[in-house]
């Protein structure tokens, strides 16, 4: 598969927050400030492809030839964790600001459900070591996208004259279909 369609469909047309519905709490819960979302999707980002990074490998030259692919689920969730603990080390020397406002949602990226499906769906789709960097990059970014729109949508929700009824939970998830709507428009991008 061409890479560049691999990376725009799980960019865009498959984007795993707004059209897969995976990765939801974390999708609520860190976008009150654009910034944070940044921070977050950044993180996913970087533990994403180097969970992939490490576990493609790691599958194709250990666990299959071995033949202990029922191994595969607790291998990566211990890989994603050990990456996890190395980007919480980080951010709480380098950017403490960023690590206070992350809280509990930064141990959470370990059982984040977008990096789990990224690293298993690189095996069940086949993909070669490439296919599922750049694979695993498009879900990221798409991850990043998601967080960064509806962000800036709850920073004008601050502004605006929501109906009490509607405050809180329920428009945020109004608006977040409304996004995923409009991305639905990109199914046609590529055939």
């Amino acid at each position: 598969m061409d890479l560049m369609k691999i990376f725009i469909v799980s960019l865009l047309i498959n984007n795993i927050i707004l059209m897969r519905f995976i990765a939801l709490c974390s999708y609520i819960g860190m976008t009150n400030d654009v910034g944070q979302s940044i921070g977050m999707g950044t993180a996913v980002t970087f533990v994403t492809v180097l969970a992939t990074a490490a576990t493609w490998p790691l599958y194709h030259y250990v666990l299959a030839p071995l033949h202990i692919e029922f191994l595969e689920i607790v291998i990566f969730i211990l890989v994603v964790a050990s990456l996890v603990q190395l980007v919480e080390f980080y951010l709480k020397k380098n950017v403490p600001g960023l690590y206070a406002a992350m809280g509990i949602y930064l141990p959470l990226i370990t059982t984040n459900c977008a990096i789990s499906a990224v690293v298993f769906e690189n095996i069940s789709l086949n993909y070669t070591f490439i296919q599922s960097i750049v694979y695993a990059v498009g879900v990221s970014l798409g991850y990043l996208l998601a967080m960064i729109l509806l962000a800036g949508v709850r920073e004008r929700m601050k502004t605006s004259p929501v109906p009490k009824f509607l405050q809180g939970t329920p428009i945020l998830f109004i608006s977040s279909s409304l996004i995923g709507m409009a991305f639905m428009g990109f199914a046609g991008l590529i055939k």
